[in-house]
């Protein structure tokens, strides 16, 4: 599988494995198929993993970290997140997650971006994957957060890396607008920037993007599928968008771009893959899966050849924008 490298000298592989899955996003997930996904996501070529502690209240980092023990250190890069900490939530046995995951709540999320908080974070992750040291340190969904980001979170993420705990720093977020405040102000390696460089969405190309290349920092795109829209060769009547319905005339583009992935031989799920790939600021795409034959189907999604003309024709059209 093919590679791209930050300035920092990190290496990610084109494709990356997501893994809020493991952590029983929406439904269980067993420990057997968490690993299995895991051991198809190595033997197809895949080196770069995320989690984060918000994914299943740490359940997450604890399959990602047992299924990659025993694996060379230096041959693979994992990313968790920081910015909410877990702790006891003194409900009773049989209290269930409230935030999507199938997972008991007797332990909770506290938001904490300070730097003890962060450096405390990093440390109980650590524990959860069993290693010594982290990759990618990125600042969780901070939205609400932006003063104390950053005022602590992100320098403290940045002493972490002085320090050798961590070898990247950035943040994970749903917006391209703070993490391009984030790239202009601190001295951050790479964003993960979910679902707002895709091919329904590329309003990133007007800040971040090129705030990105100009900085030497590296973009990891996420949510390509946009909460399931492109996840199909044709998106269906009842498909999601952000987390919710989306709307008529969203579906109708996306249809209008399966249009052309039709005359071409291709399906909208390759071209989502293949399209943030196509940007010089970008590093990798996740994607979040569940299963091996999940992992096995999104490796040959990237693995098909998208002609230079499709995206020719997709310009011309007026459906997505040239970068």
């Amino acid at each position: 599988m093919l590679s791209r490298t930050l300035r920092s000298k990190l290496t990610f592989t084109e494709l990356g494995m997501g893994t809020a899955q493991l952590g029983n996003l929406y439904r269980e997930t067993t420990d057997a198929e968490a690993r299995a996904a895991v051991d198809a996501a190595w033997d197809a070529g895949i080196r770069y993993f995320d989690t984060a502690p918000h994914y299943g209240l740490g359940l997450s980092e604890r399959r990602l970290g047992a299924a990659l023990a025993g694996r060379p250190r230096e041959d693979y890069v994992l990313s968790t997140k920081v910015g909410r900490l877990i702790v006891p939530s003194g409900y009773p046995e049989g209290t269930m997650d409230d935030e999507g995951y199938a997972v008991s709540a007797t332990v909770r999320r506290e938001w904490d971006l300070s730097r003890d908080g962060i450096r405390r974070s990093v440390h109980e992750s650590l524990e959860r994957l069993g290693l010594d040291r982290i990759d990618i340190g990125y600042l969780h969904d901070p939205d609400d957060h932006g003063d104390e980001a950053h005022a602590e979170a992100i320098p403290a993420l940045i002493e972490l890396r002085e320090e050798g705990v961590v070898r990247a720093v950035g943040a994970g977020m749903n917006q391209s607008a703070m993490p391009a405040e984030f790239v202009r102000r601190h001295d951050v390696d790479v964003i993960m920037l979910a679902g707002r460089y895709t091919l329904l969405e590329q309003g990133a190309l007007d800040e971040l993007l090129p705030l990105a290349v100009e900085r030497g920092v590296g973009i990891v795109a996420a949510a390509v599928y946009n909460s399931g829209l492109l996840a199909r060769p044709r998106p269906p009547a009842d498909a999601h968008y952000d987390y919710a319905q989306a709307p008529a005339e969203l579906i109708a583009r996306a249809n209008a771009i399966a249009d052309v992935c039709e005359e071409f031989g291709i399906t909208l799920p390759e071209a989502a893959i293949a399209y943030p790939l196509r940007h010089p600021a970008v590093v990798s795409v996740v994607v979040g899966t569940r299963t091996a034959e999940q992992v096995l189907g999104t490796v040959e999604r990237y693995e098909h050849e998208i002609p230079a003309e499709f995206w020719t024709a997709l310009d011309e059209r007026g459906l997505v924008r040239r970068a």
